[in-house]
């Protein structure tokens, strides 16, 4: 596909994410929104009102139709009926996260792009995030222990999973990304109120040591009961501490590298038994706040994803990255089980 082509791009699913991949695509350049698909007549017509394009109710008419590129926004549980159908004639799809609401079906979502030789993304969109690229880009960065809190009050969208699924697989998919790899063992708990499924769940993740032989510890909390939003990141490493808040958009650095005279003295002055009670530990060090952008994460990612349509190249969010995210998030859920929480997840 020409690398210049302005892509034929599509929303299935306008709710309260799908109208916001449909406003990208309308003001992307490189990209033309023609249609939305969604079951809500007046709720489809009121997004192509919007941004134009044409609202279809069903895949078959979008594809007929013509369309390059898919977002599929849909409640998890018909991610694979939506992206079938498109992935098997060649079309692009994006998916939401999580790819699907099990290993199984993301294997068959998996298999049906395979079978028809198309780009297939899924939606982890927390990685676009410009906090989160200012993360990546510390250098040498080997964490041993991470935190990370996810909580907010109860919106009533996406009851069809768990709060697992729904939003500590941001973090899960983080996680892997940061580690390269899936955690050995599990420790979890949950409690349901709202839902059938998990409200609130706690989560400690052992990953294995890496190249360096230094392995590393995660505890991940999710809550959609919360009375605030909190999205909150701590890493741990033998060289460095970061701390960022993803609502406040910082990230605040603190490097062993820098600070190493400063530590140095202190550590000499403890070894003389200095009493240093007096001393403010935050005066002494340097800490850097982090230059975090300002760019929209959802535009970063259908951008990324579009390239990958252009030109043929893997994108970075792959069906095997979604599907060790939805294997982790299963493994934590049947942890709480076994744990106590109730049986119904």
């Amino acid at each position: 596909m020409g690398t210049e082509k302005t892509l034929r791009c599509a929303v299935i699913g306008v709710g309260r994410m799908g109208r916001h991949h449909a406003r990208v695509y309308a003001q992307l350049e490189g990209a033309e929104l023609v249609g939305v698909v969604d079951s809500d007549k007046e709720r489809r017509e009121d997004i192509v009102e919007e941004w134009g394009g044409c609202a279809y109710e069903t895949v078959e008419e979008l594809i007929e139709a013509g369309v390059d590129a898919v977002t599929i926004a849909t409640p998890t549980v018909y991610h694979l009926e939506a992206a079938a159908p498109l992935l098997e004639q060649g079309i692009a799809c994006l998916v939401e996260k999580p790819l699907a609401p099990t290993t199984e079906v993301a294997a068959e979502i998996a298999d049906a792009a395979e079978e028809g030789g198309a780009v297939l993304q899924v939606g982890h969109v927390v990685r676009y995030d410009p906090v989160m690229r200012a993360i990546a880009s510390i250098e040498n960065l080997r964490p041993r222990f991470i935190e990370m809190v996810r909580i907010s009050p109860m919106t009533f969208r996406s009851t069809d999973v768990g709060v697992v699924l729904d939003m500590m697989i941001h973090d899960l998919d983080v996680l892997t990304m940061l580690l390269d790899n899936e955690p050995t063992d599990i420790y979890a708990n949950a409690v349901s109120v709202m839902s059938e499924a998990e409200d609130v769940c706690n989560a400690r993740l052992v990953f294995p040591a890496g190249p360096d032989g230094l392995s590393c510890t995660a505890n991940v909390t999710a809550s959609r009961l919360a009375l605030k939003t909190e999205r909150k990141l701590r890493i741990i490493s033998e060289d460095a501490y970061v701390s960022a808040d993803f609502v406040k958009r910082s990230v605040t650095l603190i490097q062993k590298s820098v600070n190493d005279p400063q530590l140095t003295e202190l550590r000499r002055r403890l070894a003389e038994g200095e009493d240093l009670s007096s001393v403010d530990y935050v005066d002494i060090i340097d800490v850097e706040e982090m230059k975090v952008g300002d760019a929209d994460a959802l535009t970063l990612q259908a951008t990324d994803f579009l390239n990958s349509v252009r030109t043929g190249s893997p994108p970075e969010i792959d069906a095997e990255a979604g599907s060790m995210a939805i294997r982790t998030a299963e493994r934590i859920v049947q942890q709480a089980t076994a744990a106590g929480a109730k049986s119904v997840f």
